[in-house]
């Protein structure tokens, strides 16, 4: 005869499952002290000082543990550090005291701001391409309007859905915004 246990030995087995989880749950989620620890690594000032983390990274955040995370300057003002993990796919931005740059002596310009010629005109045929390392992807499309080399333009692709933004390149070429070259 096979001996069911009793309801109070169920609860203590299913208590003790649950303890011996938790820990192992809890093992799941990214330290914020460690982000807060490679953010004052990354920026050579420690928490608080001058081009150092304004405040810790936010302790209530749930981020899946990262095992390598990235690490980069937001903007060339450095005024925040973007922490980034590719595999769980995750990213945030932590502010920094930025430190003051000199101010320039200001430049007195008599000249009027000089415009590029266009290189694609609205209503050209052109070509859309997207792509990065190991990959390529090219669209034909329809210029909505006026660019010049590295200006952004809107191209239709297709006359169901609206347009979608791209860079030009040159005549008759234009990539994707944040595709490789």
């Amino acid at each position: 005869m096979i001996r069911r246990p009793a309801r109070k030995e169920t609860m203590m087995l299913l208590s003790l499952a649950l303890a011996a989880a938790a820990p192992a749950a809890a093992q799941d989620f990214q330290s914020t002290q460690v982000l807060d620890t490679v953010v004052a690594q990354f920026t050579g000032k420690p928490l608080g000082e001058q081009g150092g983390a304004r405040a810790p990274v936010d302790k209530r955040l749930k981020l899946q543990a990262c095992a390598a995370p990235q690490l980069e300057w937001h903007n060339a003002a450095k005024d925040a550090v973007v922490v980034r993990c590719m595999a769980p796919a995750w990213r945030i931005f932590v502010p920094v005291n930025a430190v003051p740059q000199p101010k320039a002596a200001p430049v007195a310009v008599a000249s009027a701001p000089v415009r590029a010629a266009p290189v694609i005109r609205r209503g050209d045929p052109i070509t859309v391409e997207a792509g990065s390392a190991g990959f390529s992807i090219t669209r034909d499309g329809v210029a909505m309007g006026d660019a010049a080399a590295g200006a952004r333009l809107l191209v239709r692709v297709d006359e169901r859905k609206p347009p979608i933004q791209a860079v030009a390149i040159e005549s008759g070429r234009a990539r994707l915004p944040g595709s490789a070259e």
